[in-house]
């Protein structure tokens, strides 16, 4: 590909609405434009990088006997009626009523559609197991699009589903495809952390998340420096230390405290550390109000709490709801709480007593409260949210560090979630008729070329790894003018290409300061320079992207320079 003809321009400026390095360099190198918030068309450059992902990925799951179809993404909401999904999903799911008055979706994702078409297709034990995959358009109505292309609300995605007749025979798959997905993102040039994940609305019995460890994440990595225990933070277990326990559950005695609402001033004015007192959070579940009682240091983890009281709708309970039931804020107590509030204790709990709490009076609370003997709860939950230094919750004796990550893949057991909600039954040898069992595996494409580049780049562009690069080759042309260097030029160009290397000529009529800083922010694997120097010098200028070293090789040998370099480098 000629430079000259190229459908894109370069941006010598950081474009202003860039919010990190890849949406950076993405949009300044050309690669993607906006459509609209979170709607972005991928210009040629990026779409020759995301053949090469889907290349990739397609290897990858057939190895592991996928087998590749393509759903629609106009689906029939009765669809998503059937599995709840449509009336438990917000708004992130795009609804519509078709001409003829029929309410219809925009697929966010295919297990709906996939789960339909297996309950057309199985009958028989004989047929299972098998996977299938796409590669499709997903569209997602994203309330907080960032990032350029790693939040978005139209995105390209691998999404894959086995069916199987029993749990262990997904037990035997599942592994196959964590082992692909690490294959896949090896292959792109990256080594994400797997993690143990939350389920989230796709619900089911396990999952895994694949995460690139990189400060532009929005999620949180949790993980042992001992065990190896690692997690999202969305669900990641916790052991917070023990911070005082005394021998004896003292009696309640109920205590000023005059216009102190925080817990910091609460413990400051009573003397004692916040893990000494029980933090109240209200929050409104489905119209249902909720008492989360936890040790004052610690936060509650929101997507742990709705997992465990099982509502997608969970929300700060507001002034009005709590007036409602005669709870005053700032001094909320749990003791002899209205028997319509659901109180859940997070176990933190669990690793003290004689806790200072609120006394639901304006100021007052009380020191000395224990549970259960003060408040009716007989378990305790982890509702809690995992922090640096606690204690690893599974070896008990490493410690937990935090760290920001992209998630690239996540795979799950989804078990019966969707083939119970849809019949999806298959007869045994027996003739007896059982449930399949699903698991399911995505990976977002976009998103994954936009953390290759986020782990791969300089301070002057991006770094590609040769397997997902647009081109091998950046050729460039110093010659302008000199009839006979720019038919040498001319005469590498049709070598390099005839040697089954791909490459980007820049021919233009540009100056050499110009070519290279291009040449620097495209970070194609190799660049090879003719110019009058080169020539003098020997040849041809062959100069990695990922360093400083400068070599020549022979005009006549150039092409066999090139492959060895790209060859016996780790370009991936």
């Amino acid at each position: 590909m000629r430079l000259s003809q190229l459908f894109c321009s370069t941006y010598r400026e950081d474009p202003a609405e860039a919010q990190t390095i890849s949406h950076k360099l993405l949009l300044k190198s050309g690669m993607i434009r906006p459509l609209g918030t979170g709607i972005y068309t991928y210009l040629p450059l990026a779409l020759r990088s995301i053949h090469k992902i889907m290349a990739i990925i397609r290897e990858e799951m057939n190895r592991i006997d996928g087998q590749e179809i393509l759903m629609p993404v106009l689906n029939p909401a009765e669809l998503w009626m059937e599995t709840g999904r449509y009336q438990s999903i917000g708004n992130e799911l795009v609804r519509f009523v078709d001409r003829a008055k029929r309410p219809m979706v925009l697929a966010m994702t295919h297990e709906e559609v996939v789960t339909d078409l297996a309950r057309r297709e199985i009958k028989s034990h004989r047929q299972l197991p098998f996977m299938t995959y796409q590669i499709q358009t997903k569209i997602r109505d994203e309330p907080r699009s960032r990032g350029g292309l790693l939040r978005v609300r139209e995105f390209h995605m691998k999404d894959a589903y086995s069916f199987h007749a029993d749990y262990p025979s997904l037990d035997a798959y599942y592994p196959r495809v964590y082992q692909a997905y690490q294959e896949i993102f090896r292959r792109c040039g990256l080594d994400p952390v797997p993690v143990e994940a939350d389920t989230g609305m796709m619900g089911g019995t396990g999952s895994h998340e694949f995460m690139a460890l990189v400060e532009s994440g929005e999620d949180t990595v949790v993980r042992c420096n001992q065990c190896g225990y690692a997690a999202n933070s969305e669900n990641a277990m916790i052991r917070p230390p023990i911070v005082h326990k005394d021998a004896d559950e003292l009696p309640m005695e109920e205590v000023a405290t005059p216009g102190k609402e925080s817990i910091d001033d609460v413990a400051a004015f009573l003397g004692v550390s916040p893990s000494q007192t029980m933090k109240a959070v209200f929050y409104n579940a489905e119209g249902r109000l909720v008492f989360v009682a936890i040790r004052g240091d610690i936060e509650v983890n929101e997507i742990k709490l709705a997992n465990t009281l099982k509502t997608a709708d969970l929300a700060l309970a507001d002034a009005a709801l709590l007036e409602k039931h005669g709870i005053v804020a700032g001094y909320a107590s749990p003791v002899n709480l209205p028997n319509d509030v659901t109180i859940v204790a997070d176990r933190s709990l669990e690793w003290g007593n004689n806790y200072v709490a609120g006394a639901n009076k304006p100021g007052y609370h009380v020191k000395h409260v224990n549970i259960p003997r003060d408040v009716p709860v007989n378990n305790f939950v982890d509702i809690g949210t995992a922090r640096e230094g606690d204690a690893c919750p599974r070896c008990e004796t490493g410690i937990l560090t935090l760290a920001r990550g992209i998630e690239l893949g996540h795979i799950f057991k989804l078990g019966t979630k969707y083939t119970d909600a849809m019949n999806v039954d298959y007869l045994d040898d027996s003739g007896e008729r059982k449930r399949v069992i699903m698991g399911c595996y995505g990976i977002g494409i976009g998103r994954l070329l936009s953390t290759i580049i986020e782990v791969h780049h300089d301070d002057k562009g991006m770094i590609w790894p040769r397997s997902v690069a647009p081109f091998d080759v950046h050729l460039v042309s110093l010659a302008a003018g000199a009839q006979e260097m720019e038919a040498e030029t001319e005469k590498v160009y049709g070598e390099l290409q005839a040697a089954g290397l791909s490459v980007l000529f820049d021919d233009r009529d540009e100056s050499p300061g110009v070519k290279f800083n291009d040449a620097d922010l495209y970070g194609l694997p190799l660049r090879v320079t003719l110019s009058k120097r080169s020539l003098k010098n020997g040849g041809v200028e062959l100069k990695l992207r990922s360093s400083k070293d400068v070599e020549i090789a022979p005009l006549n040998k150039a092409v066999g320079f090139v492959k060895a370099i790209l060859e016996s480098t780790n370009l991936v």
